[in-house]
């Protein structure tokens, strides 16, 4: 992979496009065909497959996996150690016409810590990706979906809840825990937390 220019903390490979006035953490690397537009922040060992778009509100976290072909638009922002997978859909505007300009209308959405987006999931504007959240491939998100939840469909309903070493966790009672890392977690209302 070529840099840019050896004096940066980051790799951005030649094809790679990165606007002055973007802020990217030592260690990052950006693939073939990526455009990182001014005013972007990119945290550190960040890695963005080839053809990512990063829009200039967007924040990433520290070590964020972005896979080929996302577009992060205006109002998204990933948390650290969260995994976006190949040909994931973020949009930002509930009803978009060509004819009707909204940019006045952009709607946030948030990727907690460490959550998994698999590929080809198309995110609704206006939600919450929780913690280590898990979203199934080719699921459509019109709701906010809860830390450590397993998700899947379309539109995505919940089947489950996963570890944050991403194995499902198995339930008993009150209680949960994961059979892969042995850690525990514990029902909070509709939600679990780590014990």
């Amino acid at each position: 992979m070529a840099s840019r220019a050896r004096s940066q903390p980051y790799l951005a490979h030649e094809t790679s496009i990165v606007d002055d006035g973007a802020v990217i953490g030592s260690g990052t690397r950006i693939w073939h065909f990526c455009h990182i537009s001014a005013g972007a922040k990119i945290g550190k060992d960040c890695v963005l497959g080839q053809n990512v778009y990063v829009a200039g509100s967007v924040v990433i976290g520290d070590g964020v996996r972005i896979q080929n072909n996302v577009s992060l638009y205006d109002g998204v922002t990933i948390e650290s150690h969260a995994f976006i997978g190949p040909s994931a859909v973020f949009t930002n505007v509930v009803n978009p016409r060509s004819e009707v300009p909204r940019k006045d209308q952009y709607q946030k959405t948030h990727v907690g810590r460490g959550a998994t987006i698999g590929a080809n999931v198309s995110i609704v504007c206006g939600h919450q990706i929780g913690d280590y959240a898990f979203i199934g491939a080719g699921s459509v998100i019109t709701a906010n979906i809860p830390p450590f939840a397993l998700v899947y469909g379309v539109p995505a309903r919940q089947h489950g809840w996963m570890c944050r070493c991403g194995e499902r966790l198995a339930i008993e009672g009150a209680a949960a825990y994961c059979q892969a890392c042995g850690r525990g977690y514990r029902a909070t209302g509709d939600g679990i937390s780590e014990a």
